[in-house]
């Protein structure tokens, strides 16, 4: 769980979440992730945490009760000026908790994509306050067994490291369940790939992949499939081309195969604070160095501070909301006694929080009901169906467009700063896509938000990054509007394509309140995919999250069936001790991604057995998802799939692709 620091966006909070944990007030989601659930919550004094929640069916289990007490007392171990404080913690509570301070920013992978690798000073500041942390953290005895860029956090006044102490001792004492491997592909050391072998070493390691794509904004040892990034890993090469000089030494010591090659922390520590020096040096002088790495850090750190709106609290929940959330917890338990391994749940009654059947919305970017005539504009220069369904006479037209006007107020600038900044997350990796000056505006009495773009690429590739780009539209302004600002009347988004000598044209229209899953923007894509898609925890904890949705629920179970008929049938080469079971193997949907998770808890695989398994749950999760698509036409969403293995403190993406035609299936 390591989103503690995501720009300050807090999501919507989920049917069944608690109003309070401990002394601290629930705003909303920060994220979530194989372990728990992470909430943005508020103390007495209006202090901003991020909650740390075990799922319920891992505090059950007193092992893991007994590691999770663990971990609180790791943490509590370990401070530094460039860690992130444990504040408070619950091991006993009935459901476990952990409280860290909330730390505003992007994350460094997040601000990779937008601004493009790190330079100059704060390269050598986030390679010495980093080393700094791990040198902390490895002091108190323990190892921090996931460095990765998403724990680490840019603030306005230097690098944080997140989620220390959750997975190991380095005294012995292990927090998670033995047999397991967690981490992301490109993250783990070559010693933990081989014999599971953690320590400070393999964070180091990790550390060093860091700096590499910190310096360069390229993974050292590319991507791809798992096992192609673990062969690259223990036997090829990095490639550290673009990391100047000096820093580079310190960075092949640390990507050494052999442990005992590598420098320990403090030992980076020094030498990056030498290097810092001589970056501070050439900013304010010779003899004016600051005599602390802290001051130095300050001294050269340039990374544009993240958005940080103000956490507002949710709006008041109706009865028909709360007498849902009843609903849903009976019907949990009732499914969890008969069908135990399929994430669903049976419809239990209506709501605005059920997820929404594919069928009940709108799968086609379309103006308004009534209004399905196309503008003028759009008829004469000869628009796309698309676009011809979007741009309506008597209702959204380029016309609206030009009598929009521009921000006004602190609310609607915020609006305004958060689709600029992930417009621009997207125009980063969809190169079509061109932003333009005064993009966003705004139309008081007709509820709506507009934003223009270009487009510079064939009709395929324009296809896509507009389905992206409205993608992206609404879940920013349910997040921003809904959630931060609902005092805002803004209830539609449109969007206007603009080109050179041409006419406005109104190329997508649509209600961000009634479309709670923003789903109609990825039904209409041509590929539900999209290029270089990769699962994270985020969607893996949003498929473990129980869906009402029928047509889910019958695809999950029928898939979950077969891939433990199928695992079990293949014990013998898998080396399994017992027959398996929904206890075991799970399956469940991300709405957002258009993705279906499979996921086991069996972790008495070895890293072959593992990935055995996950090729044959690759191939029955994408001929499920072929033959259900076959069976309900465009009305089935989800186009997408991913094989995971989960522990009590981490997971491990396998497989994942997109389901098109039985025959592109894995076999």
């Amino acid at each position: 769980m390591s989103e503690n620091g995501s720009g300050g966006r807090v999501r919507p909070a989920l049917p069944g979440d608690p109003p309070r944990i401990g002394p601290y007030r629930i705003l909303g989601r920060l994220g979530a992730g194989g372990m728990g659930i992470v909430h943005a919550g508020v103390g007495p004094e209006g202090t901003r945490v991020a909650v740390k929640v075990v799922h319920a069916e891992q505090a059950r289990e007193p092992e893991f009760r007994a590691r999770f007490k663990r971990e609180v007392e790791l943490s509590s171990r370990v401070t530094g000026p460039y860690l992130v404080p444990v504040l408070a913690a619950d091991p006993h509570a009935e459901t476990p908790w952990l409280a860290t301070a909330y730390v505003p920013g992007l994350t460094l992978h997040q601000h990779l994509t937008g601004h493009g690798p790190l330079t100059g000073g704060s390269l050598y500041a986030l390679a010495a306050a980093t080393a700094q942390a791990l040198a902390a953290v490895h002091a108190a005895g323990v190892v921090h067994r996931d460095v990765k860029p998403q724990n680490v956090i840019l603030t306005s006044g230097g690098p944080r490291v997140l989620d220390f102490g959750i997975a190991h001792a380095a005294d012995g004492t292990s927090v998670t369940r033995t047999g397991v491997m967690t981490g992301t592909p490109g993250w783990i050391s070559p010693e933990q790939y081989r014999t599971g072998t953690t320590g400070p070493a393999g964070d180091m390691f990790a550390w060093g992949a860091l700096l590499a794509y910190a310096a360069t904004g390229r993974l050292p040892f590319g991507t791809g499939a798992p096992d192609v990034v673990a062969f690259r890993v223990m036997f090829g090469e990095p490639d550290l081309d673009g990391v100047p000089g000096p820093l580079r030494q310190v960075v092949e010591k640390a990507l050494s195969k052999e442990p005992a090659d590598r420098p320990p922390a403090a030992e980076a520590a020094r030498k990056c604070a030498d290097l810092l020096a001589s970056q501070v040096t050439q900013v304010v002088g010779a003899g004016r160095v600051p005599p602390t790495a802290v001051d130095m850090v300050t001294a050269v750190w340039d990374v544009p501070a993240g958005d940080d709106p103000a956490w507002q609290p949710p709006p008041e929940r109706g009865r028909s909301r709360k007498r849902l959330v009843g609903a849903v917890v009976l019907a949990a338990a009732v499914v969890g006694g008969l069908t135990g391994g399929v994430v669903a749940l049976m419809p239990g009654g209506s709501g605005d929080d059920n997820r929404a059947s594919p069928s009940a919305v709108s799968a086609s970017p379309v103006a308004p009901a009534g209004s399905g005539q196309p503008s003028a504009s759009a008829a004469e220069g000869g628009a796309t169906g698309k676009e011809q369904q979007a741009a309506s006479s008597d209702s959204v037209s380029a016309e609206s467009w030009r009598q929009a006007r521009a921000a006004r107020g602190e609310e609607e600038h915020d609006v305004v700063r958060a689709i600029l900044h992930d417009q621009g997350v997207t125009a980063r990796d969809l190169s079509p896509i061109e932003l333009i000056p005064e993009a966003v505006k705004f139309h008081e009495s007709r509820r709506e938000v507009y934003f223009s773009y270009r487009l510079t690429a064939d009709e395929e590739g324009m296809a896509y990054a507009e389905t992206e780009i409205a993608r992206s539209m609404c879940l920013t302004l349910r997040d921003v509007v809904l959630r931060l600002h609902p005092s805002l009347p803004y209830r539609s988004y449109v969007m206007v394509k603009e080109g050179q000598g041409q006419d406005p044209q109104v190329t997508w229209q649509e209600d961000f309140v009634d479309d709670a899953q923003c789903r109609s923007a990825v039904e209409d894509g041509q590929d539900g995919a999209g290029p270089d898609w990769e699962p994270d925890e985020n969607g893996l904890g949003e498929a473990m999250v129980p869906s009402s949705d029928g047509d889910e629920i019958r695809v999950a179970d029928r898939a979950a069936r077969r891939i433990i008929e199928r695992s079990n049938e293949m014990r013998p080469t898998l080396g399994t001790d017992r027959v398996l079971g929904h206890e075991e193997i799970k399956v469940g949907f991300d709405p957002a991604e258009s993705a279906m998770y499979v996921w086991s808890e069996y972790l008495m695989w070895n890293q072959g057995q593992v990935e055995t398994w996950a090729d044959m749950a690759a191939g029955e999760a994408c001929r499920a998802l072929v033959t259900q698509r076959q069976s309900a036409g465009d009305g089935w969403p989800y186009t997408r799939y991913a094989v995971a293995e989960v522990g009590a403190s981490g997971y491990l993406m396998i497989r994942w692709g997109t389901a098109t035609t039985q025959a592109d299936c894995p076999a």
